[in-house]
């Protein structure tokens, strides 16, 4: 693969319900950059919601997914990119695009994201039905030692979102992105 010239890719992750879609928006409209969220355009793609796609292929099918979208991703310029929050566990994801790929962690506690999430839980295969806040758990405890590797961290608790995207943005900034 040819290395691309200029900015690094800004790679957000973080638990659903972080806030990786909204502030991922805000961070490429400030950086006059592209934004891709990879479950919207998986979704494009394939013509099913996530959800779907989980449902009748399977995780590991929706993962692959995932992966060959990284591997596109990877060749383009810097852009703003939205994962889901299990993009972090896929075998050799991270890898495809780091270096030179920054990854920005949006911290946020389950009981948190949970809130956030709210009914829109029901849309995410992985916490659909009862227990829903149990699973969250569990995926925290597994992927926090994956978002332990990122290049930053922003708290989100108790910011908006427009103040973690203004944080991120700082980070981009010293990582090669021109700012205003």
């Amino acid at each position: 693969m040819t290395p691309v010239s200029g900015p690094p890719h800004i790679v957000l992750v973080g638990l659903p319900g972080s806030g990786k879609t909204t502030v991922g928006r805000l961070m490429a409209s400030a950086l006059q950059a592209p934004f891709l969220d990879f479950d919207e355009e998986i979704e494009r793609r394939e013509g099913f919601p996530v959800a779907e796609i989980f449902a009748q292929r399977g995780e590991a099918a929706f993962r692959a997914l995932e992966r060959e979208l990284t591997r596109e991703v990877a060749a383009r310029p810097g852009m703003v990119l939205s994962p889901g929050g299990g993009w972090i566990t896929g075998a050799g994801n991270v890898d495809l695009l780091r270096p030179p790929a920054r990854l920005i962690h949006l911290a946020v506690t389950v009981a948190t994201a949970v809130e956030r999430l709210g009914s829109g839980m029901e849309r995410r295969p992985l916490l659909a039905g009862p227990s829903a806040s149990s699973r969250l758990d569990a995926l925290a405890a597994a992927r926090m030692p994956l978002y332990g590797s990122a290049d930053g961290v922003v708290d989100t608790e108790t910011l908006t979102p427009q103040q973690v995207a203004n944080f991120g943005i700082r980070l981009a900034s010293g990582w090669g992105w021109p700012i205003g």
